[in-house]
């Protein structure tokens, strides 16, 4: 009877303890949740048109700050994603990858990690490495259709890289796709347009 009764007794401690440990580990996610919120107020509020430099330089800093302070949160990979942002806006194009990178390996949506790719793109054409450019931009391209929000921003962005890094042929291809698969695109006359400087029809 005594052995079953400590077994109770045990059997109770241990239940308590893992309740216990369940609301400590549910109160300290609901407060780096609160954390992560107020910084990103900040950084949505310093990517305005209207943000000084120095409110930019300010939420860059917030956000390096709690990225370090919280690595493993589940706001991880939109708070990098917004930290290479700031950076790519004061032309860190390099800073601004890595955060790109550690935004797509954390694991966001597949929205959060097309832009993250395509922005890494974005910021090897601001170096002007042209083929890096294209391979970003390309990888991306691989996966959207042509009803993905990003399908003819992309295509467009490869056409650029691929002719400005001395692959017209390319190009041409990349701009008759988007002029076929999204000819009710607002931004398809700008495909258009590039086939006609190009010297080429586009293709109905």
């Amino acid at each position: 009877m005594r052995t079953l009764v400590i077994a109770g007794v045990a059997l109770v401690l241990v239940a308590a303890a893992a309740t216990g440990g369940w609301f400590w580990y549910d109160a300290q996610q609901r407060r780096v949740a609160a954390a992560y919120a107020e910084v990103m107020t900040r950084v949505y509020a310093a990517q305005g048109p209207q943000a000084s430099a120095d409110a930019r330089a300010r939420a860059q800093r917030d956000l390096e700050q709690i990225l370090t302070q919280y690595p493993s949160a589940a706001s991880v990979a939109e708070a990098a994603f917004e930290l290479g942002n700031l950076r790519y806006a004061a032309q860190q194009w390099a800073p601004a990858r890595g955060d790109w990178e550690i935004a797509l390996a954390r694991g966001g949506g597949p929205s959060l990690r097309a832009l993250a790719r395509t922005s890494i793109g974005y910021a090897w054409e601001a170096e002007r490495n042209w083929a890096k450019a294209a391979d970003a931009f390309q990888g991306v391209a691989r996966e959207l259709g042509p009803k993905d929000f990003l399908y003819v921003e992309v295509l467009l962005a490869l056409a650029r890289a691929q002719e400005l890094g001395g692959k017209p042929g390319e190009a041409i291809a990349t701009l008759q796709r988007v002029a076929k698969d999204a000819p009710s695109s607002p931004r398809s006359d700008e495909a258009r347009q590039g086939l006609l400087r190009m010297g080429v029809k586009a293709e109905k």
